[in-house]
């Protein structure tokens, strides 16, 4: 059966291409591989080409409507709670509205952008992949409080 190996990117439309680069480049930590302005800006973790583009929208674009048909939330992975940690102190002093939960296999922040488009900075708990599908699959697993120290 045919299958994809991976997300390779996600591209998004914002309403201000110059605020979202900003949010995402200056808050996140994402760097520019190429702005086009008034077209998109094109975003990588530092290793490929790109993971996320923004698309100027048009100026008559619908805004994002929380609970809509389209995108939920996009999930950032981190390297691990330390860099987690440090997102959420980040966050924290700048005022950002967030929501942490721990989900088991990943804790997990919750925030959005300056199109209140969702996205969730996550940490595994687990080192190995297998262990987290098999915590996800667990029967009566719950969402927990997520305390940072």
């Amino acid at each position: 059966m045919a299958q994809p190996k991976r997300v390779g990117h996600l591209v998004v439309n914002v309403s201000d291409q110059d605020a979202s680069t900003k949010f995402y480049t200056e808050v996140l930590g994402f760097e520019i591989s190429v702005e086009r302005p008034g077209f998109g800006t094109f975003l990588t973790c530092g290793k490929i080409h790109h993971d996320l583009a923004l698309f100027q929208a048009a100026p008559d674009a619908a805004p994002v409507t929380p609970g809509g048909l389209g995108l939920n939330h996009m999930a950032l992975q981190v390297e691990n709670w330390d860099m987690l940690t440090e997102y959420h102190k980040k966050l924290t002093d700048l005022g950002i509205e967030m929501r942490v939960t721990d989900h088991g296999m990943t804790k997990s922040i919750y925030i959005s952008d300056p199109d209140g488009i969702g996205i969730e900075l996550f940490c595994n708990s687990f080192e190995k992949a297998s262990d987290g599908l098999a915590e996800m699959r667990s029967p009566g697993r719950k969402n927990k409080e997520l305390v940072f120290s």
